[in-house]
């Protein structure tokens, strides 16, 4: 039901910006997030932001780096990815979460798409 898209390959201290599209009428009650898993690691949260968009959460290797936002007219949330390191190199899940505040586990979850690849080259 999440469609995850934008993911690349891009060199390192490039930007790539990620969207994730939620079809239903209930987006803009539902938290979102996204997480991201790197190959023989665990999946993990990058980024959170509430129902409305006014508080967001980073984890801490990309603050200053990475922006999450939402568009609840168009049923989308965004993670906007700059100065990219080869470290940010991962598969990229979008997800919800059927509150309105924020997650910060993965079991905090209820909903996720399927994925996008984000390779960072050095």
């Amino acid at each position: 039901q999440l469609q995850a898209s934008g993911g690349g390959l891009v060199q390192t201290g490039g930007s790539l910006r990620l969207s994730c599209a939620a079809p239903g009428r209930t987006f803009s009650e539902y938290a979102m997030g996204w997480f991201r898993q790197a190959p023989g690691k665990e999946r993990q949260i990058v980024a959170a932001i509430n129902w409305s968009g006014r508080t967001a959460y980073y984890t801490d290797s990309v603050k200053g780096r990475f922006t999450i936002s939402r568009d609840n007219a168009k049923n989308t949330v965004y993670l906007q990815m700059n100065s990219l390191k080869p470290e940010d190199t991962a598969v990229y899940y979008c997800a919800s979460r059927r509150t309105p505040s924020l997650g910060y586990g993965l079991n905090q979850y209820d909903y996720w798409g399927q994925g996008t690849q984000v390779t960072v080259s050095s």
